[in-house]
């Protein structure tokens, strides 16, 4: 047996015991004042990460805002770079790539010829000069223009049967009024005024100032704003007849952008086709306001955004625009650059446009285009099905789930658009107009501006002189719809 013995532990008495479990309560105690100390740091770090991830977010939407409205038109802002100066010497370079030379061609026609003969001496020496040959200059100039009055001498008479007042009229004229309102605008000065300030933009302040400074013709801003409301009241039919059209075409790009009026928030709206444009200042932006237009039971094709508004339009088929969804992708990727999914799907989406150009130029068959098709949704039903843990990735995933039925409509019928290009170049005018006039100051203004700027955009669009169908509408003696817009050919 050995003689070594297992030591037992010491049995601890009652106030060791106290002491050893005061102390680790001390200590756990501390150890919990540290902790606590430790989650209070990562609390406030976290909300200062939060707080700048807010400040950052909105930093970046400004500037993706800014991107795309500039204060000013072409306007790149204060941070844009200092234009290097310029080193070389300016004008044409020698070489292949020297240019065509291009010059200010002749005018058709000459109204005066003016000889300018040689001088009886040389201004240098005094000498005697001799002719060697005769060249030609051609001038084009404005002519000085002052306004061409007309008075109509109106007989007054009455019916010998009832008795009722009659008054002659003249094709030329653009009113009946007779006695303190016998004096008129022409229906060309009413034209040059609605062109100057519904497609240039002019306020109508300079329309009266150009008017009286360039034409000698006296006319005071209100005056202007009267003849404008007038043009717009003979103009009404033929807005009423452009909106039946827009309503009955079988394809539609709709779109839409702020206005203000009398200071507030309202909405402009443009319907364009091939041959058609309908503006519409509305208070609002949602369906009702649309269907005003287009009308609620519209079964034709809705090439719009992804606005969701449209997509009531139950009845009518749709086709979202793809260029929206490309420039969305290319958001993500700049946001995201590692990002391969917004990459994958804009990749696809340009394929689907490459199918429809091959269709049109007519390398690929109706067969070949429908397996095409089933490629691209195959495709694109993989990307939904797993898209990037990304906010902004799920975000148009489901956006894109969304619009899945209207994504490839024009490749089933190529004659529609896959965007809503149309649309987008009739706002334009409408935006740049918005810059420098800020909207209208009333309600009746806004309809003057819905009415002639439809009118005047879709004789544009249809290659006829608006001037002309403004022209032919003021002299008409009760409001008409212009026989040059009243179809569409």
């Amino acid at each position: 047996m050995s003689a070594r013995r297992t030591q037992r532990p010491r049995k601890e008495t009652p106030a060791q015991q106290i002491d050893r479990l005061r102390r680790e309560n001390e200590e756990l105690r501390e150890r919990r004042d540290r902790l606590r100390e430790e989650n209070d740091r990562l609390a406030r770090e976290r909300d200062r990460l939060r707080r700048e991830i807010e400040r950052l977010t909105q930093a970046l939407a400004a500037a993706q805002c800014a991107g795309k409205r500039q204060a000013a038109p072409f306007s790149k802002g204060a941070s844009a770079m200092p234009r290097r100066r310029r080193r070389r010497r300016p004008g044409r370079r020698r070489g292949p790539g020297h240019g065509r030379h291009a010059h200010r061609r002749p005018p058709t026609h000459v109204d005066e010829t003016i000889d300018v003969p040689l001088p009886p001496a040389c201004p240098d020496c005094g000498g005697g000069v001799r002719e060697t040959r005769i060249a030609t200059q051609t001038q084009e100039d404005l002519p000085v223009v002052r306004p061409h009055v007309r008075r109509f001498t109106v007989h007054v008479g009455c019916c010998r049967q009832c008795g009722r007042r009659v008054q002659g009229r003249h094709p030329l004229q653009t009113s009946d009024a007779l006695g303190a309102a016998g004096t008129h605008l022409g229906p060309h000065a009413v034209a040059l005024m609605v062109l100057l300030n519904k497609q240039l933009g002019l306020s109508h302040g300079k329309v009266a100032a150009l008017l009286h400074d360039w034409f000698g013709l006296t006319v005071r801003p209100s005056g202007v704003t009267q003849a404008l409301h007038r043009a717009a009241r003979q103009a009404a039919p033929t807005y009423a007849t452009l909106r039946d059209q827009i309503r009955g075409s079988p394809v539609v790009s709709p779109d839409e952008t702020s206005w203000k009026v009398g200071g507030r928030l309202w909405w402009l709206w443009v319907f364009a086709t091939a041959h058609t444009v309908v503006y519409a200042i509305q208070d609002g932006r949602g369906f009702d306001q649309a269907a005003a237009v287009l009308g609620a039971d519209f079964d034709g094709v809705l090439v719009r955004d992804g606005w969701a508004p449209y997509r009531q339009f139950d009845q009518a088929a749709h086709q979202t625009c793809l260029a929206h969804l490309i420039r969305r992708c290319r958001e993500i990727v700049e946001t995201h650059p590692r990002a391969a999914w917004p990459r994958h799907v804009q990749s696809l989406l340009q394929d689907a446009l490459g199918v429809r150009d091959r269709v049109i130029a007519g390398e690929i068959s109706a067969h070949g285009a429908a397996v095409a098709r089933g490629h691209l949704l195959t495709r694109l039903l993989k990307l939904l099905a797993a898209p990037s843990r990304l906010a902004d990735c799920q975000r148009l995933a489901a956006h894109l789930t969304t619009e899945l039925p209207a994504l490839f409509g024009f490749l089933f019928d190529v004659t529609v658009d896959a965007t809503n290009w149309r649309a987008e170049q009739a706002i334009r005018p409408a935006v740049v107009n918005r810059k420098v006039s800020g909207g209208n100051r009333s309600t009746q203004g806004a309809e003057a501006q819905e009415i002639l700027s439809s009118v005047i955009q879709t004789a544009r669009l249809r290659d006829i002189d608006p001037r002309d169908v403004l022209v032919e509408l003021l002299r008409a003696p009760q409001p008409t719809v212009s026989p040059a817009l009243a179809s569409v050919r």
